[in-house]
């Protein structure tokens, strides 16, 4: 039965439609009666093109000319137009704009700013807490060359103009030494006194302003650090001093003995008798700038000398100490005869520069620790000593004792205590007292002023 059944005809390929719309329903049987070889391109069986678009017409396809246009000498009705929906192979129809502004839309933006606003959230998003203005101005100004001119008293300008003199008094000074080594070196020493009074009538000018002792976040300790900057360098330049000495010393002592000399050194002494003004000049410049400028007071009272300590106000600074020294000598030398002048004078020389250059050391040290916020004074290890004996301290954790600059230190402690609340009171004042007094030298001395800051950790006895 299987081979009795037709075989089925494949699909039939549909036939595209043409390009003109059929006008009649007549067309119909043309339409039927049309070879299957209509589509083909080996027959020209293709409809005739419209009047407008001439084949034979070489500039039909030119850009210039709209030939894709239908003009209206075509043959197509005027209502084909709104059946076919547009009369060229493009339908652009005029827009008007809106004049209205256009409503922005928050369809798919971000909003999460505003959720802690929203009721729900309220218990979850707080609003911080108000936070109290800073006590400390962010920055204070720095006075300008004109503005200190301008701010300076009667006093300081005396002041200035003597610390001036004190500079022309070490530059003559230098001029007449004549050769002698001594007054060379007497000479540096009055440069480094004039220096240290130049810069106290400096600090007193500054200490005319806000910023020099009120504190900012820019600088918190003020801008009294720079006079600390300031006294380190004039210790560098009296170590480099002493040091020139002490090379000049040994070049004139391979001179005297055998070698030919670079240049001559004639080494002129006063008469026997008579007076050396220049050395009578520097010891009254020298007390002066001590007594009325407190010329070197705060290097002095950072820099302790245990052997001239006990002496009186003007002669326990190390530096007035040699200076007077010095010229005190150099007044006797005229006294002596011209050979042991001459032996003296070396000595002398000798003396005063390593004496330059140990207190050169020893103020480079001292000051360099307090730049690197250190405290090198000594008594420390006395104060923790007696801290730890008390009875109601059982151990000190930490203990940092750190200078700012001459007239400011600070002591931080943590300890581990344990008392009653009135006895931990008492603990605390008793240790502020100690350290104020063992390091500071006490209230109304005139030493360092202490700032003692305690944490207390309270063990169960």
């Amino acid at each position: 039965m299987a081979s009795n059944l037709p075989i089925p005809l494949p699909p039939r390929t549909p036939t595209p439609p043409p390009d003109d719309p059929p006008s009649a329903p007549g067309n119909s049987s043309r339409l039927d009666a049309q070879d299957k070889d209509s589509l083909s391109p080996l027959v020209d069986s293709f409809p005739p093109q419209r009047g407008s678009l001439n084949t034979a017409d070489p500039n039909r396809l030119s850009p210039t000319r709209a030939s894709f246009t239908l003009s209206p000498s075509d043959n197509v009705p005027q209502n084909s137009q709104g059946d076919n929906g547009s009369a060229g192979p493009f339908n652009f129809k005029t827009t008007t704009m809106a004049k209205s502004p256009v409503v922005k839309s928050n369809i798919g933006q971000r909003r999460g700013h505003k959720y802690k606003h929203s009721s729900i959230s309220h218990q979850i998003f707080l609003e911080p807490p108000p936070r109290a203005p800073l006590a400390l101005p962010n920055s204070l100004p720095i006075p300008t060359f004109k503005e200190c001119r301008a701010s300076m008293s009667k006093d300081q300008k005396t002041r200035f103009w003597w610390s001036v003199c004190h500079m022309f008094v070490a530059a003559y000074t230098l001029w007449s030494a004549h050769g002698s080594l001594a007054m060379t070196a007497l000479s540096h020493l009055i440069l480094f006194d004039s220096l240290g009074a130049l810069l106290c009538v400096s600090v007193d000018v500054l200490s005319n302003f806000e910023v020099w002792k009120r504190s900012s976040v820019r600088q918190p300790f003020g801008l009294e650090r720079a006079e600390v900057l300031a006294g380190f360098a004039m210790c560098v330049l009296l170590l480099f001093m002493g040091m020139d000495l002490i090379s000049h010393n040994l070049q004139h002592f391979l001179e005297s003995s055998g070698h030919e000399p670079h240049h001559s050194h004639a080494h002129e002494r006063v008469s026997v008798g008579s007076v050396d003004v220049t050395a009578l000049l520097a010891i009254s410049s020298t007390l002066i700038s001590a007594i009325g400028l407190k010329n070197h007071g705060r290097i002095g009272k950072a820099m302790r000398f245990g052997y001239i300590e006990s002496l009186p106000s003007v002669l326990s600074n190390p530096s007035h100490f040699l200076t007077l020294s010095c010229s005190t000598l150099l007044l006797l030398l005229p006294l002596v005869s011209v050979r042991l002048y001459n032996w003296l004078d070396v000595l002398l020389s000798s003396t005063i520069s390593i004496s330059m250059c140990v207190i050169g050391v020893r103020l480079v040290k001292t000051l360099g620790s307090m730049l690197l916020m250190s405290y090198s004074g000594p008594g420390v290890k006395d104060v923790i000593r007696d801290i730890e004996a008390d009875p109601c301290v059982f151990g000190v954790d930490d203990a940092r004792f750190w200078q700012v600059h001459y007239g400011l230190c600070m002591a931080n402690l943590k300890l581990r205590v344990s008392g009653s609340e009135e006895n931990l009171i008492r603990l605390r004042e008793r240790i502020s007292s100690l350290i104020r007094n063992r390091l500071g030298g006490g209230y109304g001395s005139g030493g360092q002023r202490w700032e003692v800051s305690l944490q207390f950790t309270i063990e169960k006895s």
